[in-house]
């Protein structure tokens, strides 16, 4: 690990659109430590928490459904590991289904300004704090009942008033979803997921320009596939046996072996492949450990040559 370049609040920001909020290119995913893709202790998530915010990589973007990582920031809070001025939340009123707290499950989701706001009060009890810097509804199955009149849009924006929220948005993928919101909703911020990475640039083509255009913040989740897209052979998530013929598993191996075959890092290719487009805020990334959360910033302070990117584009992986 190339040391000198880790320094105190190394990596680069943005301003997360109309928020005025300053965030960092590679916003903290919490799932990372919320025990979906290895068990991480409550120390060692505090040491995660504590390391990330001394690399500059304060802002943590949250869900109930990341597993415990609600509990683990808030207990880094509670037990002064981070104070709470130094770091960034943006938080996620999970509409999936009709379990509690709108987690996944079965039946429709409370699409109420009433659960919306006894949603974000509990959650704030969780982390000890009295405020998000925002809240996004995450993944709503429809999103006409979000922006009805009393629905979650309405409640989100009443604990905006209140000052728990001082940001509100969504965080889904439907690009049509995004489009209804930015016309009709008084939204702040949005985070889009899987339309903007190595595999294809969709959202520049219609959510990213309508966004810029009213000054709305934009985070970008995963712009490495969910470590697709790291430089680890593919094999290694997805069994080589179930690949068809130009699916994705097959197109991120042959990335990685061109990349390999030069000299590049995929991983810093592919996260500044997206940071090019200065109107995409944030690209948030999950860390299991301190030594991914060091390679992350570390391929954020390497950016490829600038003709790297149009060689890759030409190869037509």
């Amino acid at each position: 690990m190339p040391e000198a370049l880790l320094k105190e609040n190394c990596v680069p920001r943005r301003i997360w659109g109309r928020s005025g909020l300053s965030i960092p290119v590679i916003p903290f995913g919490t799932q990372g430590f919320g025990n979906h893709f290895g068990p991480v202790t409550d120390d060692e998530a505090m040491g995660l928490i504590r390391r990330a915010v001394d690399l500059g990589v304060n802002h943590f973007d949250c869900a109930r459904c990341y597993g415990d990582s609600l509990r683990k920031l808030g207990l880094a809070i509670k037990q002064g590991v981070v104070k709470r001025d130094e770091i960034i939340i943006s938080g996620r009123l999970c509409c999936h289904s009709g379990a509690q707290w709108g987690g996944y499950g079965e039946g429709r989701a409370d699409y109420s300004a009433a659960r919306a706001e006894a949603d974000v009060a509990d959650q704030l009890e969780i982390l000890g704090t009295t405020f998000f810097d925002a809240m996004l509804v995450h993944d709503p199955g429809e999103i006409e009942p979000t922006l009805a009149a009393d629905g979650v849009l309405d409640g989100l924006r009443q604990c905006r008033e209140e000052g728990s929220i001082r940001n509100v948005g969504y965080g889904m993928k439907p690009p049509e979803f995004h489009l209804k919101a930015i016309e009709e909703g008084d939204v702040d911020l949005l985070l889009t997921f899987d339309r903007f990475n190595l595999f294809g640039r969709d959202s520049a083509e219609d959510i990213i320009p309508a966004a810029a255009e009213k000054g709305i913040g934009i985070i970008n989740g995963w712009v490495i596939k969910r470590g697709w897209l790291t430089g680890v052979p593919v094999e290694k998530f997805v069994p080589r046996e179930k690949w068809n013929p130009g699916s994705e598993p097959e197109r991120a191996d042959k990335m990685r072996l061109w990349c390999e075959e030069r000299g590049i890092s995929l991983l810093s290719l592919a996260l500044h492949y997206c940071l090019r487009d200065e109107r995409v805020h944030g690209h948030p990334l999950g860390n299991l450990n301190i030594e991914q959360l060091e390679a992350n910033v570390t391929a954020v302070l390497s950016p490829p040559a600038p003709e790297v990117f149009a060689e890759f584009d030409s190869a037509g992986l």
